[in-house]
C-alpha cells in the first residue's frame, strides 16, 4: 500500500441459514434489504478500487451494492478448520473444557486444522500492503475488519476482538504517510 489510502471496509450482509454455525466460505448472504443496500452504497466513493474476500457471502454482498470487486484471498474470514460448518452449541457440548479454553484466549488459539486470529491479522496485513493508492472499497468479514483495526491501531489481537462489527456496516480507516487514522467503526 503506498502513501495515502482511504479504506472503506464493509462487512457482508447477514448469512442465510441457521444461527450459531461457523459458516464456511460457500454460505450465501441475505441480500433482500434493498433500503440498507441503497443507504450503504450512497456512503461509498464513486471511483474506487474494489476488493472482496472470495467467499460467496462477500461476493453476493458486493454485487447487491453494485460493485465488481477483485477477489483477494488475504481478506478471507479466520479459518476455523475442523470446526467449520459446526454449531457452537454442539462443539461446546462435545469438546467441553477444550472449547471453553479456546474462547478464553481466542486471539492466539487455533482450532484443529485452523488458524488463530493473530494469524489472520498477518494475512490481512499482507492484503492491505498490496492495495493501490486512493479510495479502496473492501467487502469482507467481521474478523477481517477487526484485523484491519488491529493493524491501524497498532494493537494486539486481543483488544481488536472487542469491536462489534455488524452485517452491512461500514468501517473507514485511512493509511497516511505517517501512520493510520480511524475515521469510523461499525457505522
Amino acid at each position: 500500500m503506498s502513501k495515502d489510502n482511504r479504506l472503506w471496509l464493509i462487512r457482508h450482509a447477514p448469512v442465510k441459514g441457521p444461527k450459531g454455525v461457523i459458516h464456511d466460505s460457500d454460505a450465501a448472504a441475505d441480500t433482500g434489504d434493498d433500503a440498507a443496500f441503497r443507504a450503504l452504497r450512497a456512503k461509498l466513493p464513486v471511483e474506487a478500487a474494489q476488493f472482496a474476500s472470495p467467499s460467496v457471502r462477500t461476493l453476493e454482498t458486493a454485487v447487491a451494492l453494485g460493485l465488481r470487486p477483485k477477489p483477494e484471498p488475504n481478506f478471507r474470514e479466520q479459518n476455523f478448520g475442523e470446526w467449520t460448518g459446526r454449531r457452537h452449541d454442539d462443539l461446546a457440548r462435545e469438546l467441553g473444557a477444550a472449547y471453553r479454553d479456546f474462547w478464553r484466549m481466542p486471539a492466539n488459539s487455533r482450532p484443529p486444522g485452523g488458524e488463530s486470529f493473530a494469524d489472520q491479522i498477518v494475512r490481512v496485513r499482507d492484503g492491505l500492503a498490496a492495495l493501490p493508492p486512493g479510495d479502496v472499497v473492501l467487502v469482507v468479514h467481521s474478523g477481517t475488519v477487526r484485523a484491519a483495526l488491529a493493524i491501524a491501531l497498532d494493537a494486539g489481537p486481543e483488544p481488536a476482538l472487542r469491536f462489534a462489527i455488524d452485517p452491512l456496516s461500514l468501517t473507514r480507516i485511512d493509511r497516511l504517510t505517517n501512520g493510520w487514522r480511524v475515521v469510523c467503526v461499525n457505522r
